[in-house]
């Protein structure tokens, strides 16, 4: 590391407390632990999936005007619906705001209306630190044969993330989306930023920025401050997903930001059941609303059959990776990026719960939730 580049952090992270002074003096402030978990009491249990279209690789495909696909989401909503799903963890994407922010609000309005009509309340995500870090609007590419997720790309992307000139135009995006939605009921909740320490090791690593983490750092509690300006009636959260979470000292530097800055506690888990319940009883010493917003893994011991009758015992809302197989292809295993799947196949599917015709994976997978999701 040379001093440039402590330099360069250090002003990044001046910008950053300033402009978060500056915001905190006109914004709404982090929900109280009661205020929380009074609102949480008001929510049917969520049970949910991450939602992309089987038709679309990634978010600008599923958000872009020219491959957005009402019918297609109707479709797989439906089948949510009959299992008993009530949420869904959708990610959206800054450069098809910039691109036309009215054409993305009428489409995200569409969408919620189809999501309202089968009972579904999405959790909409607004940043990104996964996978592919240039992400570019237009035709996006197809997917790499036998690739898990080999698509999916980041927002924003490594060159906007490294150029704090850039931060108007993300708070743009951030004020004019939750701004247009904040009182909106059809809206579960927002997660402003997915995985925000995650450096894509095992795939993009040598394309990202060497002080990516400082970077997202100096950007999260903006994000926060920028998201409660608009004064949404939803709660917001980021959560959080490796390290130490036993207590709030033994944390990383992005982790205590995430906690102390979620309205509710959000979580990624795709441990064998008894990782996951050990990560419950950690959060749980922060007594806010527990929603785990990623798990199932079959390939690495996460299971409907073993981590739905813990997360329900403990009211923790459960939101897997995945709806239906598609174009993600993330029913290969993550180590498909080392080893495509071309000539074989996986033994069992890693995620996903649908075929692209609405046949279960598993039929008693599909009951499991089902009975989970009416369970008073």
């Amino acid at each position: 590391m040379g001093i440039k580049y402590y330099l360069g952090l250090s002003a990044l992270l001046t910008v950053a407390l300033c402009c978060l002074r500056l915001a905190a003096s006109a914004q709404e402030t982090r929900w109280s632990e009661g205020k929380a978990n009074q609102w949480y009491k008001q929510q049917p249990w969520p049970i949910g999936a991450n939602f992309l279209p089987s038709d679309a690789v990634n978010e600008l495909e599923m958000w872009q005007a020219d491959s957005f696909n009402p019918g297609e989401i109707d479709r797989e909503f439906g089948w949510a619906e009959k299992i008993g799903m009530n949420t869904m963890r959708v990610f959206l994407h800054n450069l098809v705001w910039e691109q036309d922010p009215a054409g993305f609000k009428n489409r995200m309005n569409k969408f919620l209306s189809i999501a309202s009509s089968h009972h579904i309340r999405p959790v909409f995500v607004l940043f990104d630190s996964c996978w592919d870090p240039d992400p570019r609007l237009g035709p996006q590419r197809p997917p790499i044969p036998g690739v898990h997720n080999s698509g999916w790309v980041q927002a924003p992307g490594a060159k906007m993330l490294a150029d704090s000139t850039q931060y108007p135009r993300l708070k743009s995006y951030v004020t004019g989306v939750v701004g247009t939605f904040a009182n909106d009921q059809r809206i579960l909740a927002w997660d402003v930023w997915n995985e925000p320490d995650n450096d894509n090791g095992s795939s993009y690593g040598k394309r990202e920025p060497a002080n990516k983490r400082a970077l997202v750092l100096a950007l999260l509690p903006l994000v926060f401050a920028w998201a409660r300006e608009a004064h949404p009636v939803q709660p917001l959260t980021s959560g959080v997903w490796t390290g130490d979470w036993s207590s709030l000292d033994r944390m990383s530097p992005m982790g205590r930001v995430q906690i102390e800055q979620s309205d509710v506690i959000s979580f990624h888990n795709y441990d064998w059941p008894e990782g996951f319940e050990k990560k419950v009883r950690d959060l749980e010493q922060f007594h806010r609303p527990l929603i785990c917003t990623e798990y199932m893994a079959r390939g690495a011991g996460s299971t409907f059959d073993t981590i739905i009758p813990i997360a329900r015992q403990c009211h923790v809302g459960a939101i897997n990776w995945g709806l239906v197989k598609g174009k993600s292809q993330t029913y290969l295993p993550w180590d498909s990026w080392q080893h495509p799947y071309i000539a074989e196949k996986p033994t069992v599917w890693f995620h996903d719960v649908f075929y692209e015709d609405g046949t279960p994976y598993r039929a008693r997978e599909a009951e499991i939730i089902r009975r989970a999701a009416t369970e008073k």
